[in-house]
């Protein structure tokens, strides 16, 4: 973000800071939220190129990145979605909202819809970005079938291990980047958003990795997308993203006939660092459109 960006400490109504950054100004408030595993670096580069034109907030989900870590059971989506109400109430308590969710962070704006409809209610943009409306249970990362219960079950004594919870990040960036470039990245993807990626995940808290998996995983909100049936929203995933495939992001554009869906080919899981010019595109159409709205009703 540039130099003028203000640093805020947000509460949470169950006592967790949340920390969160705005930048830039104007009539519309943009408010991105991240993916798991990740924190507000994904959104750096996008948030640059539209905060000449938007006020711009970025936030840490519990957790992750500088805010607080989130106390045992309430790593869920629901309580996600609750601190996007926070943050919004506290960032931008009136005037009209554009959203941007990449992975989780779309899921959290999902259940936001179910949870806080008088905030949906000021949305005027919606990006869904690399993200599930469901169908995350026991997804296979496109490994065959023996493969991705070897990886299950690795990943269940990883996390039961002493090991596991006394950690307070992943690991190095080095020695984690074989394996996320493989699971997050498409092979195109350059020099930054390899950086940015790796960093964001290796400093992850471990007990948030295994922490916020359940969540995911019963994460079904078709239903929810109901509410941004009228909100201009754009569906944008990477026909190589491992995570949240296509098929994914043709469900939700299924559930919600009015969005746009985009699909990049030869991108992975990680849209706002591998596309950063075409999201920060799809971001500033929405803005512009909720600030044509916002300037006839005045």
């Amino acid at each position: 973000m540039s130099e003028h960006v203000s640093e805020q400490r947000i509460l949470t109504s169950d006592g967790v800071e949340l920390h969160a950054a705005v930048d830039g100004n104007g009539p519309v408030t943009v408010v991105l939220a991240h993916g798991w595993t990740l924190d507000t670096r994904i959104w750096d580069p996008v948030a640059r190129r539209i905060a000449g034109s938007a006020r711009v907030v970025t936030y840490d989900h519990r957790g992750h990145g500088r805010s607080g870590a989130a106390p045992t059971g309430t790593m869920t989506l629901e309580r996600l979605a609750d601190d996007l109400a926070t943050v919004i109430v506290e960032t931008a308590p009136e005037g009209p909202v554009v959203l941007g969710g990449h992975s989780m962070g779309g899921m959290a704006a999902m259940a936001l819809a179910e949870r806080h409809p008088g905030l949906v209610s000021r949305v005027r943009g919606l990006a869904l970005v690399s993200t599930a409306s469901g169908g995350l249970a026991g997804h296979s990362l496109g490994l065959r079938p023996r493969a991705a219960a070897a990886v299950r079950v690795v990943e269940r004594r990883l996390y039961a291990s002493s090991r596991w919870e006394r950690r307070s990040a992943l690991g190095s960036p080095r020695a984690l980047a074989p394996a996320l470039r493989w699971l997050l990245l498409g092979p195109d993807a350059d020099t930054t958003a390899r950086r940015l990626t790796y960093a964001a995940v290796a400093s992850c808290r471990p007990l948030t990795v295994s922490g916020f998996r359940p969540t995911l995983e019963a994460h079904e909100r078709d239903a929810a997308l109901a509410a941004f049936a009228d909100v201009p929203t754009v569906v944008l995933v990477g026909s190589r993203d491992r995570l949240t495939p296509v098929s994914s992001a043709r469900r939700i554009a299924a559930a919600l006939p009015s969005a746009g869906l985009t699909i990049y080919p030869g991108a992975g899981h990680m849209l706002p660092v591998e596309r950063v010019a075409a999201v920060a595109a799809h971001l500033s159409a929405l803005v512009a459109g909720a600030t044509r709205v916002a300037d006839r009703a005045g």
